[in-house]
């Protein structure tokens, strides 16, 4: 890194604290009269600009149209300013390998998978989000999708989309909006209707549901690869029982995403969990009587458990070596604002992470969407080391398939834990 570079970051910063002084402390909605709270800090970073705001903006390849249409809303938002902004194309899915390669020359506002942001960080790629102009990114959007832009407690990336996660499917001819409440009844009526249900326990991405909704958690260290996990600790051999008991009725069975796809269309399941993926193949199958909820309850110990989830989310930073970054945050708000995300969600059908958007009658029409949005409270940003998955995906398929061996449960739970814990070489 270049001396000059850390003068002139200095100076952004000091100008960029300045501009935000007005808005730091206050709310950011829109006054009746359409005005904002932020808008002295606005102007006061209009007032400071002098010649062109050069800004290069990465949104994903399917992205590109939309952005672009946000991009010449906010140039036309600001007469006054004259700006050169490039829309370039990169995956939000390698944004990360990209930046890294050379952050000083990667874009100025950038779009990303959340799981990238420890990396993005570590690397000081990210300018922290302390203040803002127009709205209150960690009062605005939903909990999970605060959480994965947050390291550290710092907040560093603007929620774009939140509708990386699962939930529970269903048509609504077997189950009602009563039944699928609780896996318990849920159970009742597909037995009652000769059908059955499906979850695939092979993977540790869910799995976690039950888990986690107990308080049993697994989470990523401050080394950014290896993992600590509680599955093992008092409770869970309580847990590890319940997902036995509740596939070992035959009625919750352990399918893969292409298995439950086949299911869905030849009638063997009647609802699943999943995720927005499948809405269109439950759509076709099940017609008008097309539904979704979020994650029922379960019996743990003769206590109702609300089931948990792992979530996703689609972000946007501004890289901190940004020349413009009072202007690169701005425009990263107005992408990832209230209205953005319903447009994007109109356009592109993607599950908003902003509270209000998700409360919208666009989004709530939108029956997996809706149930994305209604199991948010109970979700949790992935944050795994690559060591989960395996002994994750093997202690799902023993419980699933009602622990053949008769192995001792807290032994099992030992040896998962201890595989999930394990130092990588």
């Amino acid at each position: 890194m270049k001396m000059r570079k850390f003068v002139a970051l200095a100076a952004v910063a000091s100008m960029l604290i300045g501009s935000l002084a007005g808005c730091a402390s206050g709310a950011a909605e829109e006054t009746a009269g359409g005005a904002a709270a932020g808008d002295d800090a606005i102007q006061n970073l209009i007032n400071a600009t002098t010649g062109t705001v050069s800004l290069t903006v990465w949104a994903s390849e399917e992205d590109q149209a939309y952005t672009q249409g946000l991009i010449d809303q906010f140039i036309a938002a600001y007469p006054d300013v004259s700006f050169d902004i490039q829309l370039g194309s990169e995956s939000e899915s390698t944004c990360r390998d990209t930046v890294l390669t050379d952050i000083e020359a990667a874009a100025d506002v950038f779009a990303f998978a959340d799981d990238q942001i420890q990396a993005l960080v570590d690397a000081g790629a990210l300018q922290p989000i302390s203040a803002y102009y127009t709205y209150d990114v960690a009062a605005e959007n939903v909990a999970g999708a605060v959480d994965a832009a947050t390291v550290d407690g710092q907040l560093y990336a603007y929620p774009m989309t939140a509708d990386n996660g699962y939930f529970m499917f269903y048509d609504s001819s077997v189950f009602t909006e009563e039944d699928v409440q609780s896996l318990d009844s849920m159970i009742a009526a597909a037995e009652a209707a000769g059908t059955k249900i499906g979850m695939d326990l092979s993977s540790g991405w869910y799995l976690y549901s039950f888990f986690a909704g107990a308080g049993l958690e697994v989470s990523l260290n401050d080394d950014g690869v290896t993992n600590t996990c509680t599955w093992n600790a008092a409770g869970g051999t309580d847990v590890a029982q319940a997902i036995i008991d509740y596939f070992g009725t035959g009625v919750l069975v352990n399918m893969t995403d292409d298995e439950q796809a086949t299911a869905i269309a030849n009638g063997e399941i009647s609802a699943c969990v999943n995720g927005t993926w499948r809405a269109e193949t439950a759509e076709e199958a099940w017609g008008e009587n097309y539904a979704a909820a979020k994650l029922p309850t379960y019996s743990l110990a003769g206590t109702q458990t609300q089931m948990s989830s792992f979530s996703g989310c689609k972000l946007i930073g501004v890289n901190a070596y940004s020349d413009n970054i009072g202007w690169a945050m701005l425009l990263a708000e107005f992408l990832t604002n209230e209205q953005a995300q319903i447009g994007r969600f109109n356009e592109r059908g993607l599950g908003p992470s902003n509270i209000a958007a998700s409360a919208s009658p666009e989004v709530q029409a939108n029956p997996a969407i809706a149930a994305l949005a209604a199991q948010a409270d109970y979700a949790t940003p992935q944050r795994v080391g690559g060591n989960y998955w395996a002994p994750s995906q093997t202690l799902g398929e023993i419980l699933a398939s009602g622990n053949p061996d008769g192995a001792d449960l807290q032994t099992l739970l030992d040896t998962a834990v201890e595989g999930i814990e394990a130092p990588v070489a």
